[in-house]
């Protein structure tokens, strides 16, 4: 069972996580997902909103498979497309994410994968010392 102060702390990571790499990487400022919806973002040569809408319907595992399956972690346009989709997952609620087999731990590791992957690892260290 996750207490109530753990799960406010994944979701300020994620949420800090997110502001961070839109800022630094990107230079842009992150807003929410919403602000985002009408994107023209590709990951794996997927359809940033096809791949939502496979979160929407339960396919949570399948949509990250996708995902992850050709990303270029040096394309920021792709790496800001894998931020937007956990961004947009993170966004759902506990219950949702239960009933298909996923956690907004699960969602943090990802992003914190994505991060990694993408060549920021000093910027995430940085994130979780809390600097």
């Amino acid at each position: 069972m996750i207490y109530s102060d753990e799960k406010d702390y994944v979701m300020r990571m994620i949420k800090e996580m997110a502001r961070v790499i839109f800022s630094l990487a990107f230079d842009k400022t992150y807003v929410s997902v919403e602000m985002e919806k009408a994107n023209k973002y590709r990951v794996s040569g997927k359809a940033l909103n096809d791949l939502w809408e496979m979160i929407d319907a339960g396919q949570i595992n399948e949509a990250e498979n996708l995902l992850l399956e050709k990303i270029d972690y040096a394309d920021k346009e792709e790496v800001m497309g894998a931020a937007l989709f956990y961004l947009y997952l993170s966004e759902k609620e506990d219950s949702f994410l239960e009933a298909h087999q996923y956690s907004k731990e699960e969602v943090l590791f990802g992003f914190k994968q994505l991060f990694e992957r993408s060549g920021y690892q000093e910027i995430l260290s940085l994130i979780e010392s809390g600097i």
